[in-house]
């Protein structure tokens, strides 16, 4: 069989979903004998600059068809194009309506390039101001943080408003993230990337819409033979 892949495309908190229990690690764990996962986080960016790479972090193969099929691409934008338009991180900042848009436009790319798989958006998390004024990203004058939660909750719901639209899963870990009373200190590391616990609510969330799409193992292949399926008294014949 020739494996499938999941895509991961998205900002420093895709890019970083790799790390000891990132929420990348722990897919690519998950599917391990089923799918390839493949990590294309790109930190700082934001849809607009998203949108002007798309080709060449996915550019079409000989005959437009991917050699391995597609199985689904997670979408995780916002957190950037969240940043408040007048504080040290303005060069960031999109209006709601560009992101919409452009998140439509990101949509429309993967549906076209690859119309059998599945497309998910991930909304941004929440957002912790006051470690964001601890730990700060550059020089902040102002003494004000680049990014607040309302901002983050606005980008959130665009996110699902487009979902909405496209007919597609949400991720909403904006929304999750706040029903614990210690999000901020259990699910933040600097009031917005994410410690291993908010990692393991985007692993068990995405895990979940992934299911329903139906790509549960269950239902997926196995790469060659178990170790449960070969016969003890003639090993070889499992490789016919």
């Amino acid at each position: 069989m020739t494996r499938p892949k999941i895509y991961l495309f998205g900002d420093s908190i895709t890019e970083g979903s790799f790390d000891v229990g990132g929420w990348g690690a722990s897919l690519a764990n998950h599917y391990c004998r089923t799918a390839d996962v493949v990590l294309r986080g790109y930190s700082g960016y934001n849809t607009r600059w998203a949108l002007k790479v798309l080709d060449r972090v996915f550019p079409a193969s000989h005959g437009g068809n991917e050699t391995a099929p597609v199985a689904a691409v997670t979408v995780f934008f916002g957190a950037n194009d969240a940043s408040l338009p007048d504080r040290y991180s303005a060069f960031q900042h999109v209006p709601p309506h560009e992101f919409k848009e452009n998140l439509r436009s990101i949509v429309s790319f993967f549906k076209k390039r690859w119309p059998t798989s599945h497309v998910l958006l991930i909304t941004p998390p929440p957002i912790d101001e006051d470690a964001r004024l601890r730990h700060p990203y550059g020089e902040n004058p102002q003494g004000l943080p680049e990014r607040t939660n309302e901002a983050a909750g606005e980008y959130a719901r665009a996110c699902i408003a487009v979902g909405g639209e496209c007919g597609i899963p949400v991720v909403d870990i904006w929304t999750k993230m706040q029903q614990f009373p210690d999000w901020r200190r259990d699910y933040l590391s600097d009031g917005l990337h994410l410690t291993q616990g908010g990692n393991q609510v985007v692993f068990e969330e995405l895990i979940r819409k992934l299911r329903d799409e139906g790509l549960s193992l269950e239902s997926m292949p196995v790469d060659l033979p178990l170790i449960s399926d070969i016969d003890r008294d003639d090993p070889l014949k499992a490789f016919l």
